[in-house]
């Protein structure tokens, strides 16, 4: 390795370590336990955790198939690179502005929020609407992830087990499901990471409430405003949070390689 890769790995790393390192410095230690147990504070991971398990189910329910259409049908259906670019356009797109087509879909003006509140169905500013905003933001890494899981893998394996008589169905549980397992696992991993870090698209669309929509990340912009201190623990919290999924993650994959 060049030992001139060293200096701006090192500013690299710094730049990520650092800031990090500087919410250590803000914040007092002896008063974390009072700061981290207050009821904005456990409300808001409460309901982080609870949103995020749900979209990440969501994400796998829905993000699994279509990874696998992606993945298998692009040399039969036309259009499929233009389809891939609109499955992944949350990754580049600002997320509030992903709140804002949310918000204009199914809101009360909306083409389908006019339908669901003459239902008596409202989304906007609800604890549904959060788990849509992550499901939004976070079901392209699942998607990413299973899709090029399976471009890397033999599809000979698929091909045998269709010439020996095995269905579709019978194919797909038993050859393709068994060699997305690995990286199914981190990709819905980070995929609630995601999830538990997202902010703009939530407090677009779903608002900032106190144990309805009001989510860690949200507690945390809000809290800054009047208590910095408490602000600085909940980031800490979120932190440890993001360091123990990147360690599943990481983890994951290692057993999937091996």
């Amino acid at each position: 390795m060049p030992g001139v890769l060293w200096v701006p790995a090192a500013l690299a790393l710094a730049l990520i370590v650092l800031p990090v390192l500087g919410l250590l410095t803000r914040v007092d230690p002896a008063r974390l336990p009072e700061l981290l147990t207050s009821e904005a504070a456990l409300d808001a991971l409460e309901l982080s955790v609870r949103t995020s398990l749900v979209a990440t189910v969501l994400s796998l329910v829905f993000g699994g198939p279509l990874a696998v259409v992606l993945a298998r049908a692009r040399a039969r259906v036309r259009g499929s690179r233009v389809l891939r670019a609109v499955v992944l356009l949350p990754l580049v797109l600002p997320p509030v502005v992903g709140g804002l087509a949310l918000l204009y879909l199914l809101g009360r003006t909306g083409p389908l929020g006019g339908l669901l509140d003459d239902a008596g169905l409202r989304l906007p500013y609800t604890t549904a609407a959060v788990v849509l905003a992550q499901t939004f933001v976070a079901m392209p890494f699942l998607v990413v992830g299973l899709e090029g899981a399976l471009r890397s893998a033999d599809a000979r394996y698929e091909q045998v087990a269709a010439t020996l008589g095995a269905g579709p169905w019978t194919t797909f549980r038993r050859v393709t499901v068994p060699m997305l397992l690995p990286a199914l696992g981190s990709s819905v991993v980070l995929t609630f990471a995601r999830a538990l870090g997202e902010f703009g698209a939530t407090i677009t669309f779903a608002g900032s409430l106190q144990g309805t929509t009001r989510t860690l990340p949200l507690a945390i912009y809000t809290t800054a405003q009047s208590d910095v201190d408490a602000a600085v623990a909940m980031s800490l919290l979120l932190v440890v949070l993001a360091l123990l999924v990147i360690g599943v993650a990481g983890t994951r994959a290692v057993e999937g390689r091996t």
